[in-house]
């Protein structure tokens, strides 16, 4: 049975520690493996699901893939693994003891007991990771993520902050000021073409086009843009989703409705159903957006993560 401490309870995926026991019994019979061979074997080893192994970090690499990588090269500081050659790692007398010491699992702390023991074989480990993410709550204790998920958890939760502000900022703004920054936010996702312009438009028949993107310098294609800056309790129905596909007859096919807040389930409904194509994008989506393709917001600061280069020592 696992330990619960192994375990994170949010998605009862298996926490970065409670790879190494797994990761040992897989390399128990002293066969030098490459980090490719070890992953697969360790996943087996460990029972894990395939919707577990499905789950990725923001880069797209594999939850597990990461944290048994963690786990390798925290074994292999304290002296449990060794690595005879680039990528390559194999169990040691340390490692075993390790496993027989704890048949059901081990933490980091179990190991950093150890190394403070000079009668183990097993080497003091000292981190350099000292400080805690300290923005918002995290979601869950930081022992259990790895260092790359602890960075990304708190950009997160940074850009989820961020996101509210936006929404905040944009609902007190007017309503000239939100058609204008959906015009821009469209035109920084690349919709306004190499040599295409785009502007709001207060047109007194405008029929409820807020917003028009020529994708082409003689405006031969266009994307046409409503946009409703609503408060948050405030949603957009169907008669709202309706006047604009009528405003869009005879002029275009498909067009992008965006609001601040959200769509009525009857407004999803009747675009689902509807012969005209329309893209709703609600304010959930709207603040994503605009951080992804940096419109309303700037970069305060930029961090660089390091790894060892193999090749040096090779």
């Amino acid at each position: 049975m696992v330990k619960p401490e192994l375990v994170e309870p949010s998605s009862n995926m298996p926490t970065w520690e409670a790879f190494m026991a797994p990761t040992l019994r897989v390399l128990h019979d002293g066969i030098v493996r490459t980090r490719r061979e070890i992953r697969p074997l360790v996943a087996s080893e460990s029972g894990l699901s395939e919707a577990q192994k499905a789950v990725t970090l923001s880069s797209g690499q594999p939850t597990f893939e990461n944290r048994i990588g963690w786990g390798l090269s925290f074994l292999t500081n304290v002296g449990a693994l060794e690595r005879p050659s680039r990528g390559n790692y194999v169990i040691t007398d340390a490692g075993r003891y390790l496993l027989q010491r704890f048949p059901k699992g081990f933490v980091e702390r179990d190991v950093n007991l150890l190394g403070k023991d000079p009668s183990s074989p097993i080497r003091p480990y000292i981190s350099t990771v000292t400080t805690k993410a300290t923005v918002g709550d995290p979601a869950v204790d930081d022992e259990v993520l790895t260092p790359i998920e602890q960075v990304q958890s708190g950009v997160t939760r940074i850009h989820e902050k961020v996101a509210n502000e936006l929404l905040q900022r944009l609902q007190e703004k007017d309503p000239g000021f939100f058609e204008q920054a959906v015009v821009k936010l469209l035109l920084a996702m690349g919709y306004g073409g190499a040599n295409g312009s785009g502007s709001a438009t207060q047109l007194s028949n405008d029929g409820g086009i807020d917003g028009v993107i020529d994708q082409d310098i003689l405006g031969l294609s266009r994307v046409y843009i409503q946009a409703k800056r609503y408060a948050n309790g405030n949603s957009v129905g169907r008669p709202d989703v309706q006047g604009f596909v009528g405003a869009l007859h005879g002029r275009a096919d498909s067009g992008v409705f965006i609001t601040t807040s959200h769509f009525s389930q009857g407004a999803r409904d009747y675009v689902a159903s509807s012969p005209t194509r329309i893209v709703l994008i609600d304010g959930k989506r709207l603040a994503e957006l605009m951080i992804k393709f940096n419109v309303g917001i700037q970069v305060s600061e930029t961090y660089t993560i390091v790894e060892l280069d193999e090749d040096f020592f090779s």
